[in-house]
Parts: structure tokens; C-alpha cells; sequence
């Protein structure tokens, strides 16, 4: 332990606390330099987008707030609290994150994870009320942990966290493009019906008939037909307990419960699971590989009926405000990119009920339209999109271990308990 000593965060560099510009000068958003909150992805090491923008006038105005690359940023409010992420680009951040220009005595990435192993000494220094925790810039500061003295010693081990980081985050570009070949694909061939006809050529470019059909009131290819998601699918909801079914690690039968945060992106993630007794979910509220996992409740209308595929071997279960949604075999591609169409997202938005709480029933999804395509065309979609779903469930079953391995070696590195030869 000799090489490490007590480091107040003030010493790891320059604080800077975020502003936001008024929005009273409309001039001030544009698309220069990233602005970032706590709304945006911390999940990741770095913060590759943004929701909002600043343009060159509205970054001039906030004098000292423009961060380099590569500044360490930690979202010091409410339920975000205590999560960091860096910059890549130059940034500017609200008023929400404080930020360390690490000065040049430590190594950024070290700082980073540094203090990502101390998330909980950064959530439990919060004030202010219970529902909106705060954590001001003179706190933050004060705030200290354990930290290697050696700058060569910082950058061995932020190094060896840095090559894991980066394999999750190369994975997570590779389904960001596999995803979009299959939603490209979708498009084609069940939007635009230029699958490839007899000769194969564009079908409906090429002068493929078309027939008007009344009840999804547009036109589709001769012999083709219109039909509901139920027929396609198996539904059931998710599993219902109370606090006190809540277990921790050490407790033997137990099952993992998904609920709606897992939901990520077009996928389903497993981190931050909820433990309860195995009795307390049937074998038919088990999600399985490739079953999709549907947002039925929320108090956001956005993100009800956000859906994504569960990749993985083995079993979990799922909350009561989710469902379950199990793709008949031959048309198991045909659902999963459906879900993701544009079609189905709007369908979802104009059912969504209730004032505070939006809610789904089971009804709303097996009674939705959709098109019926031809039996040959949909095995030979699903014979195109079979490679894509097996890569992206195996990068997202590496990124998994790798995430798993990646928390398991941070606190053995950044207490002395492991070195880097």
C-alpha cells in the first residue's frame, strides 16, 4: 500500500462546474461542440453524442467552460449521481457535472476509473433533499480517495482497464451497424416491397403488382395479406414481488428479474439485476435467447413499448411492468426488426393510455396490424438475417463477460491488491 496515498479530487486537477446558456438566446444551440447532462449515455467510457448542440457564439459566451478531450466528467444530481464518463471532443457540460482537467501529475484514464470505483463515497457525499440529491462544486472537491502516486503506475493499470473499454465499446459499433443493415433490409423489402422477385430484381421497382388492402389502407404485393402481431407471437407478463422478495448475492435459489431500465437500446443488457426466490416466477415468465422484452408501463410515454432482443444462454426473469414476446420460429427475424420499425413505434405512441402512468395491455400488442409477406420471402429474410442476430448476440454476450471482468479487476487494481508487471 505504500504506493498509494489519499488524494483530495481538487488535487487531480482543475474543477470546472457546467452552465447552461439561457434559452432566451436561441443563437447560442447549434452543432459545433457538444452539450452535455446527465441525460446523456454515461454507460460508456467516453461520451461519443448529445442530445443538444451549442454553436461557436453560445460556447464564446461561456467563458471558462469549454473542457478539452479527454477531462473527466462525474453528474453530481438525483438518480445519476455519482456516474462518470470522459469527454472525447471538446465539450461543454450543465450545471449538473462537475468536471477534472487533469492537471499533468496523473493520468486522465486512471482519474476516470479511480473514481469510478468510488461511486458510492460520491453518492453517499450527496445533499439536499432525499428526491433530488446534490453534490456542489466546494464538496466535491474536498471529497478524497486512495490514489497511486507513480504517474507510470496510473497509466500500467488505466491501460489494461482502457483495452477492455475499448473492445466493449468496438462491439458496440459493430451492432450499431449490424442493427442498421437489419432495419435497412426491413425496409427494402416489407416498407418499400422491393424484396427480389422471380429474376431478382427490385419487386416493385420492377413493375411488381400491387394491390390496394383496406384494412392496413395501402397497397402491398398481389398475394400478399394483412394480419395481427398475435398471430406471429406468444405474450405473457412479467412477474410481480414486493420488497421484501428481494435478495442479496449470498442467498441460494434465487432467479435474476430484468425490468425496464435493462432495456437498452435494441437489445436487452443483465447488469443490475434484482434477486428474488426462484418460486416466485413461472417457467413461462423466463426469458430466453432471442425472446424480446417490451416496455408495458411507464411514466414516460417514450419509453413505453421500447423493446429489445435477450441474447443469452441462460434464463432470467422479468418484471410486471414488461412483457414478453416470443417470435414464432419462421418469422423470428421478421418480428424483431419489425418491433424496430418506424411503424410499430408510432402504432405504440398513439395506444399508450393514462395521464401520470402510460400503460399497455397485452390487447394493444396482439391486436396490431401488420403484413402478412409471402412464406418464401420470409424465409429467405430470415435466412439473410440469421448471421446478423448471431453476431450481435455474441458481441453482446462477450461485452457482458467482459463488463463482468472489467468490475472485478477495478477495485483489486486501484487498492494495491493486483499490480501490472
Amino acid at each position: 500500500m505504500s504506493n498509494l496515498k489519499r488524494f483530495e479530487f481538487a488535487e487531480f486537477g482543475e474543477i470546472i462546474t457546467g452552465k447552461t446558456p439561457s434559452s432566451a438566446h436561441p443563437e447560442d444551440w447549434g452543432d459545433d461542440i457538444p452539450f452535455i447532462t446527465p441525460s446523456d449515455s454515461f454507460e460508456q467510457k467516453y461520451i461519443n453524442s448529445t442530445q443538444r448542440y451549442l454553436s461557436s457564439e453560445g460556447v464564446r459566451k461561456l467563458k471558462g467552460k469549454l473542457l478539452p478531450e479527454n477531462t473527466v466528467l462525474v453528474t453530481c444530481i438525483g438518480s445519476a449521481m455519482g456516474k462518470v464518463a470522459m469527454t472525447n471532443t471538446p465539450s461543454v457540460t450543465n450545471q449538473q457535472i462537475n468536471a477534472i482537467k487533469v492537471n499533468s501529475n496523473h493520468d486522465p484514464s486512471y482519474v476516470y476509473y479511480c473514481l469510478k470505483n468510488n461511486y458510492k463515497l460520491i453518492r453517499n457525499a450527496a445533499g439536499g433533499s432525499t428526491a433530488l440529491p446534490l453534490l456542489n462544486k466546494t464538496d466535491f472537491e474536498r471529497l478524497g480517495c486512495n490514489a497511486h502516486i507513480d504517474i507510470i503506475e496510473q497509466k500500467k493499470i488505466s491501460l489494461i482497464l482502457s483495452l477492455i473499454d475499448e473492445k466493449i465499446a468496438i462491439n458496440n459499433r459493430i451492432n450499431v451497424e449490424l442493427e442498421a443493415m437489419a432495419k435497412t433490409l426491413y425496409d427494402y423489402w416489407f416498407v418499400q416491397f422491393d424484396f427480389p422477385d422471380a429474376n431478382g430484381k427490385p419487386y416493385k421497382s420492377s413493375g411488381g403488382k400491387m394491390e390496394y388492402n383496406t384494412t392496413l389502407k395501402r397497397e402491398i404485393p398481389v398475394g400478399w395479406n394483412n394480419s395481427v402481431l398475435g398471430e406471429f407471437i406468444e405474450l405473457e407478463r412479467g412477474v410481480t414481488y414486493s420488497k421484501e422478495d428481494v435478495k442479496n448475492q449470498d442467498n441460494k435459489d434465487t432467479i435474476g428479474v430484468l425490468r425496464a431500465t435493462n432495456v437498452t437500446g435494441n437489445a436487452v443488457d443483465i447488469d443490475n439485476l434484482v434477486l428474488i426466490p426462484s418460486c416466485k416466477a413461472s417457467t413461462s415468465q423466463m426469458l430466453r435467447k432471442f425472446d424480446v422484452l417490451i416496455v408495458m408501463s411507464s411514466g414516460s410515454k417514450e419509453h413505453v413499448g421500447k423493446n429489445g432482443v435477450y441474447y443469452f444462454e441462460k434464463p432470467n426473469a422479468f418484471g410486471a411492468f414488461c412483457s414478453k414476446i416470443t417470435p414464432v420460429n419462421k418469422f423470428r427475424y421478421f418480428i424483431h426488426t419489425f418491433l424496430q420499425s418506424e411503424w410499430f413505434k408510432s402504432y405504440i405512441k398513439n395506444q399508450c393510455m393514462g395521464t401520470n402512468i402510460n400503460n399497455l395491455t397485452n390487447t394493444h400488442i396482439t391486436k396490431c396490424e401488420i403484413i402478412y409477406p409471402a412464406s418464401d420471402i420470409v424465409a429467405l429474410f430470415e435466412n439473410k438475417m440469421k448471421p446478423i442476430y448471431s453476431k450481435l448476440a455474441s458481441n453482446t454476450l462477450e461485452n457482458s463477460q467482459l463488463t463482468k471482468l472489467r468490475e472485478w479487476l477495478l477495485p483489486l487494481l486501484m487498492n494495491g491488491q493486483v499490480t501490472v508487471k
